[in-house]
């Protein structure tokens, strides 16, 4: 996989992007890196292996992870009703959810019948602070004024929802009794050694000089330098392209049965199978192609920031892709799709 055929640094002037990381991988390893820019406009500040980017809705990809590690060890099901196990919070029992439950595989694949409110989600109000789950799912936040329910029957239909990667977030938390940044710390960032990964991450953190500053379509600073995701395990992740890198490597050795933390290669391959009649999604990715030409995929968008995540579990190569930019188009139209079809050559 090579990048020979771009001339970077004029893309990135062409979509006013100021930094760039992305780290490439092949035969089932990280197999070169490469940075451009600044972490900031008009800074000193350059763009490194060790740069930290927010990965907005990649989180998802490290929340499925950590679904299928904690139901390998049995303290999630994936079939069931997740009201078995949510404790301080539950699903409302509804029309819609007469005949079919709510279960983890239609959270982890958005096929529950919940859609998100309109307006909900969006970055941190530093003067509001991050409320608890409960909170935000019972519509008493600033982040989601009204409280999340089912609106249609699950499994009728594709909803993409922040709300439920919240409640697998609390349903984590609840089997756990423990923070859902700390189970992630535990199981899957000191064991795979992504020490520039950070979730439910503070002002104070962010101070650090790898951190990178968000900017929009037009290479300017969005307003809050450092917009954060109050909601961890739908967009709350900050990490390098290179420790993305290694959480997609760990899926592809749990395909071979060689996980380092445990996952089994049962529950590896149903991450990445179509699930529920619908092709295009696996738990926690997005596929597309079919047997050896498989591919999965993660995107995140949000205020500030665009990254992809492309892999191609069986045969073993990819790429993570991070921009501190937010160009106002989808991935695949942007630099990001330039740098993805470079790759395809």
């Amino acid at each position: 996989m090579n990048l020979r055929n771009i001339h970077m640094e004029e893309r990135m002037e062409y979509y006013n992007v100021n930094g760039l990381s992305i780290a490439l991988f092949e035969e089932g390893q990280i197999s070169g890196t490469k940075n451009y820019g600044l972490l900031e406009v008009k800074s000193d500040r350059k763009v490194s292996d060790d740069s930290i980017f927010s990965a907005c809705s990649i989180s998802k990809f490290l929340t499925g992870i950590i679904a299928i590690k904690l139901l390998d060890e049995g303290l999630l099901d994936l079939d069931e009703s997740v009201n078995e196990r949510l404790v301080t919070w539950k699903v409302p029992e509804n029309k819609y959810t007469k005949n079919k439950k709510v279960t983890l595989r239609n959270l982890l694949s958005h096929q529950s019948g919940i859609k998100d409110p309109e307006g909900s989600f969006f970055e941190q109000n530093l003067d509001i602070g991050f409320p608890s789950m409960v909170e935000l799912l019972e519509g008493k936040s600033h982040y989601c004024k009204v409280p999340i329910e089912v609106q249609f029957e699950p499994e009728s239909e594709f909803h993409y929802s922040d709300a439920g990667y919240c409640i697998i977030q609390q349903l984590i938390e609840d089997v756990t009794k423990k923070q859902f940044n700390h189970v992630v710390k535990e199981l899957i960032f000191k064991p795979l050694k992504m020490e520039n990964s950070y979730l439910n991450t503070t002002m104070f953190e962010i101070g650090k000089k790898e951190f990178s500053c968000g900017h929009n379509k037009n290479g300017k600073l969005v307003e809050e330098k450092y917009p954060i995701y109050p909601y961890p395990a739908a967009a709350g992740l900050w990490t390098t392209a290179l420790d993305l890198a290694t959480l997609v490597l760990e899926l592809m050795k749990a395909l071979k049965g060689e996980s380092k933390i445990g996952i089994s290669k049962r529950l590896a391959k149903e991450m990445i199978t179509s699930q529920i009649g619908k092709s295009w999604t696996g738990l926690g990715v997005f596929l597309d192609g079919s047997e050896k030409e498989l591919e999965i995929t993660s995107m995140g968008w949000g205020v500030g920031f665009q990254c992809m995540m492309v892999a191609y579990p069986h045969i073993e190569k990819g790429a993570v892709i991070m921009t501190n930019a937010e160009l106002g188009v989808h991935q695949l139209k942007g630099i990001i799709g330039e740098i993805y079809k470079s790759l395809l050559l």
